[in-house]
């Protein structure tokens, strides 16, 4: 489905990490781009080096973000896409982590979110808003408690508004795009109690899949977008053996944020403060990251799992009925 637009664009979360590669992307495709993040610095030096707006404020804290959205619509105009993508997490076991600091996550990942589409629907009678989700969405790992809680709590809060936007017969779409692991910098600056640095779980991907995903939703208005075959593997494989997931991540999803970095199991990282990182899209493990990945539609993907099957079955069987 074509999708005629102002191309205007808002990014929550568009310093560094996948929504940078989300704001070079839509600049590349021709549109006016705004930013609101925390770190003032990033932000500067993202404006100097891209010419895009920006606004600072905490995606977490609802009246900020309300107030830095509309400077931005003030100065670009009413915005025919919105991202929201602004994220937090702490490498941490849940017994570890402090309430404030759980809570912390919560707020800016997937309250975030709520804002962030709460800010574009005063502004917004007919667009694209996209939610960026995660594979942890549909399948938890352990040492990311709060952040795996958050994207659950986003797929949820994006089917309920999707809902009440179609009642209304509104002309904005919701979209959620499903990522896999990226190589940001969450894994250079994030708060970490491990004894080695984190890394992205392999397959590791860099974050222009995750920003060519993005593009297809706002050209689609797609309802989900699996980003990966490690998605994939992540929610069919929730579906159908939950307990061996269970079983099988208790330590393969606790060895594979390891990297063979060693590194003090006490790291601050950003989580209440920004910490001095470049506007980068990539963190610092480029040299093992993939520059592709299947990105399929994700009703396309279960009627295909839920009704290719059976089918698949039942000519199978009357094959094997011929043959008798």
């Amino acid at each position: 489905m074509s999708y005629d637009h102002n191309k205007i664009a808002i990014v929550i979360g568009g310093s560094a990490g996948v929504g940078r590669a989300i704001v070079d992307t839509l600049l590349r495709d021709g549109y006016a781009v705004g930013v609101v993040a925390r770190g003032t610095a990033r932000l500067d030096d993202l404006a100097r080096k891209t010419g895009v707006a920006v606004a600072t404020a905490d995606a977490g804290d609802a009246a900020a973000l309300d107030a830095a959205a509309s400077e931005l619509v003030g100065r670009l105009g009413v915005p025919g896409v919105w991202v929201n993508c602004a994220m937090a997490t702490s490498f941490s076991p849940f017994m570890e982590m402090s309430p404030d600091e759980f809570e912390r996550i919560m707020r800016t990942t997937f309250l975030g979110q709520v804002n962030g589409t709460r800010a574009a629907l005063r502004h917004m009678s007919r667009g694209r808003i996209v939610n960026i989700g995660s594979g942890l969405a549909y399948r938890s790992v352990p040492l990311q408690s709060a952040y795996c809680a958050a994207k659950h709590a986003i797929n949820g809060f994006t089917s309920s508004v999707r809902s009440e936007l179609i009642a209304a017969d509104s002309k904005v779409t919701m979209s959620l795009v499903q990522l896999p692991a990226m190589n940001t910098p969450q894994f250079d600056w994030a708060r970490s109690r491990l004894p080695m640095k984190p890394q992205p779980a392999p397959p590791i991907y860099a974050p222009q899949v995750a920003a060519d995903a993005v593009m297809q939703a706002i050209r689609t208005g797609a309802r989900e977008l699996f980003v990966g075959k490690s998605v994939l593997k992540l929610i069919f494989g929730q579906f159908l053996l939950p307990d061996y997931l269970d079983k099988r991540l208790a330590d393969d999803g606790i060895s594979g944020q390891l990297s063979d970095q060693r590194q003090p199991g006490d790291r601050a990282g950003n989580l209440f403060e920004p910490t001095a990182y470049p506007s980068s899209a990539e963190g610092s493990f480029g040299e093992a990251q993939s520059d592709r990945a299947v990105t399929v539609d994700g009703d396309v993907a279960r009627k295909v799992a839920f009704l290719g099957l059976p089918a698949l079955a039942f000519v199978a069987g009357v094959l094997l009925a011929r043959r008798r």
